[in-house]
């Protein structure tokens, strides 16, 4: 390919997403924040407005704590978080 011509891009798919996506692994770093997790946690995403509601991740952790509690002892197992 010449320079300055631009790459066809593959098309999209419905939802948006192509096909394939090429990454340049060489410009890859380190994940900096691997250190703060400690063994066993698990990382859950909380949407602004939930996040904004607590000043730490302790305060997540007592409410949550809290509400466990609260629940039927059959419902305290761990089960799978559903994707969507």
């Amino acid at each position: 390919m010449q320079k300055g011509t631009p790459r066809k891009r593959p098309p999209r798919s419905r939802n948006g997403m192509r096909r394939e996506y090429r990454f340049d692994y060489t410009a890859a770093r380190p994940n900096r924040f691997a250190g703060r997790i400690r063994a066993g946690a698990v990382a859950v995403l909380l949407d602004p407005d939930v996040a904004a509601a607590f000043a730490s991740a302790e305060a997540v952790n007592a409410l949550l704590r809290s509400v466990i509690t609260a629940l039927p002892a059959q419902g305290r197992g761990r089960k799978r978080a559903r994707a969507g």
